[in-house]
């Protein structure tokens, strides 16, 4: 099992920028990639970005493409998620995730496709 731990979060205004982080420890050595999920109130959790562990191959989507940057170190076991130019409507929970098998097919990404979940950091972008 791998544990996540999420930071970062924060209330800011639109335009601004980011970073949360993700620290993950446990079962390490299993992990192929990780990834960012959020969940605005009302809504379904969303796919946002993820990163394979030895590849560093990257996947985003096309909501945040251009704007979010996802990256890794290896050496920390940990996940990074920089977002710059933040509009309101990427206000919610974000969720670190990590997934211990190989997964070929990135054009669909669902929060099924990770089998170990952080508790979530807010996100708020004021207008």
């Amino acid at each position: 099992q791998v544990q996540l731990v999420e930071s970062g979060g924060g209330l800011v205004q639109a335009g601004d920028s980011l970073r949360l982080s993700c620290a993950a420890s446990g079962r390490t050595f299993s992990m192929y990639a990780m990834g960012w999920f959020r969940q605005a109130p009302g809504k379904e959790r969303e796919f946002v970005a993820a990163i394979t562990w030895s590849g560093g191959n990257t996947y985003y989507a096309d909501s945040v493409k251009g704007r979010f940057t996802i990256s890794r170190d290896n050496a920390k076991n940990t996940v990074y998620l920089q977002m710059n130019s933040l509009k309101p409507e990427d206000t919610a929970v974000y969720y670190c995730a990590a997934r211990t098998y190989l997964k070929t097919n990135w054009r669909s990404v669902t929060p099924s496709d990770f089998n170990s979940w952080g508790q979530g950091t807010q996100v708020t972008v004021s207008s």
